[in-house]
């Protein structure tokens, strides 16, 4: 088709309709149906080119992939969470924490063990410090930011054994695609890494935020005020995770809320209001969140090297090399029988653990919808002409040094009304590279810059599904607490925008 100014008619109608709705599927859904009427105008012309689109490009060889990889990983989380892996890890890890510096640095470290998803690593460790924060002064809101700017910003730099790996590494190969530019869309993330600047900044805000910033003062004010206001707080929080439960998979338990689990140990009661990890009859297994996750670890890693290190020079030159989603995804299902292998030894029912396995895996079914919109709106839209039109006319509008930092801009606030930061790159990442290709600009920090905004989102925004999640576990009002956030994340973003605007003058 001619390229004309409809090309870009998808994606402009994308963002006000995400703002407008909240969600981002809705966005997308209209788009690639204006796309395919706009390719074939008949009464059922449209719909029967969406539909090829959609299946066209879902059963493209990695976009299956994605879609299995996100599937069982999120089934073996949810194995992991019915035979008493999370229980067991917050009764592990809760007797050890004896000062409020401590139970922090135990936040920060934490990390290190459940990065593989911010919603796990949520619900993983905010029950621990909840049952903590009474005895060690501690509030609500200190805990919380703690834990959510070790969530978000830190899964998004970490190229391994993550849910976030195979979605960041699809939009990067759509939009490279959609410009045109022949590169392996895992090496361009892994080198774009260094250039989400939020991330880096935020942690760092963090750190001070977390250590220094609090006055015990603060924290005891907080705490005392905190009390009476819990039930109406938890309803006003369940009825907002509610409401955006389809498009942020906030998926909350009202009854556990309202029957919770009987108190077991010092901080029994406390820890047991936790409504996505567990409910009472789950047992107390440390070991069944630590072995699986180290297996996965273990099995990435060395898959990755063994499927590049044929040829390679160096050891990080042969992951370079590797089909790292095919082993990450082979890791991933070496993990899931050897894991339902080690569940049943323990007496687990094989049926128990397949129903949840199914069910983890069907809390992503919004996450997988969203993926293929993306892949179907990006190839209507290059189908109309979208990369020649860029380079025809817009990509005079924004000069080359320009590119990263608006766009860092423009997706923080797009994903700050949105909540989400997977459907922000699936938004602007297109666009982003598109425009930096055009304009000869280096496209690494474009990537980093669109990957900070959506983490921007996340972290911040109250519709994040982290969020709303972490305050109906601690018992924070939403609203009140993503206030709070609101400095030190405007604070960071300030910096990235700084940063991303030096290095494209530095990297031309």
């Amino acid at each position: 088709m001619e390229p004309s100014w409809k090309a870009l008619l998808p994606f402009l109608v994308v963002i006000p309709i995400s703002i407008w709705t909240k969600q981002v599927i809705p966005g997308l859904f209209v788009g690639l149906l204006l796309g395919s009427y706009l390719m074939d105008p008949s009464l059922l012309g449209g719909l029967r080119t969406m539909l090829s689109y959609l299946v066209k490009n879902i059963m493209q060889m990695n976009n299956i992939r994605i879609i299995i990889f996100l599937y069982v990983f999120a089934g073996l989380v949810s194995m992991i969470k019915y035979t008493g892996g999370i229980k067991g890890f917050v009764h592990l890890i809760s007797k050890k924490v004896k000062s409020a510096k401590s139970a922090l640095m135990l936040t920060w470290i934490s990390t290190m063990v459940t990065f593989s998803d911010p919603d796990f690593r949520i619900v993983t460790i905010a029950p621990i410090m909840k049952a903590l924060k009474k005895r060690l002064g501690l509030s609500s809101q200190q805990i919380g930011f703690a834990i959510e700017v070790t969530s978000n910003p830190v899964v998004a730099l970490i190229p391994l054994a993550t849910a976030f790996v195979g979605y960041m590494v699809s939009v990067i190969d759509k939009a490279l695609k959609t410009a045109g530019i022949g590169a392996q869309p895992y090496i361009v993330y892994v080198k774009s890494i260094p250039f989400n600047f939020f991330s880096y900044t935020i942690i760092i805000v963090g750190l001070y935020y977390s250590f220094f910033k609090y006055s015990r003062k603060a924290e005891t004010r907080a705490a005392a005020e905190g009390e009476g206001k819990v039930a109406p707080i938890r309803r006003w929080n369940e009825r907002l995770a509610l409401e955006f439960a389809e498009e942020n998979q906030v998926h909350t338990n009202k009854q556990e809320k309202e029957n919770p689990n009987e108190a077991q140990g010092e901080e029994g009661e406390e820890m047991q209001t936790c409504p996505r990890a567990y409910n009472k009859e789950t047992p107390i297994k440390p070991w069944n969140l630590i072995v699986p996750l180290s297996i996965v670890l273990v099995l990435t890693l060395f898959l990755s090297w063994w499927d590049g290190h044929k040829g390679a020079k160096t050891f990080f030159d042969a992951f370079l090399r590797s089909d790292a989603l095919g082993a990450m995804l082979e890791a991933l299902f070496l993990t899931v029988i050897i894991t339902v292998v080690y569940f049943l030894l323990q007496k687990f029912k094989l049926n128990d653990l397949l129903t949840h396995f199914v069910k983890g895996g069907n809390e992503l079914i919004s996450v997988i919808l969203m993926l293929a919109l993306i892949w179907a709106l990006s190839a209507v839209s290059e189908d109309l002409g979208f990369s020649q039109y860029i380079t025809d006319h817009v990509k005079g509008w924004i000069p080359q040094y320009f590119v990263a930092p608006v766009l860092f801009l423009l997706g923080a606030v797009i994903s700050y009304f949105i909540g989400s930061s997977w459907g922000t790159w699936g938004m602007l990442m297109p666009l982003g590279v598109t425009l930096a290709h055009q304009a000869g600009t280096n496209i690494l920090p474009v990537i980093g810059a669109v990957f900070a905004s959506g983490t921007f989102g996340a972290f911040a925004s109250p519709l994040s599904d982290n969020t709303v999640t972490l305050c109906t576990i601690l018992d924070l009002p939403v609203m009140e607490y993503a206030r709070t956030k609101l400095v030190p994340a405007f604070i960071a973003a300030g910096m990235a925008a700084v940063l991303f605007g030096v290095m494209s003058f530095i990297m031309r």
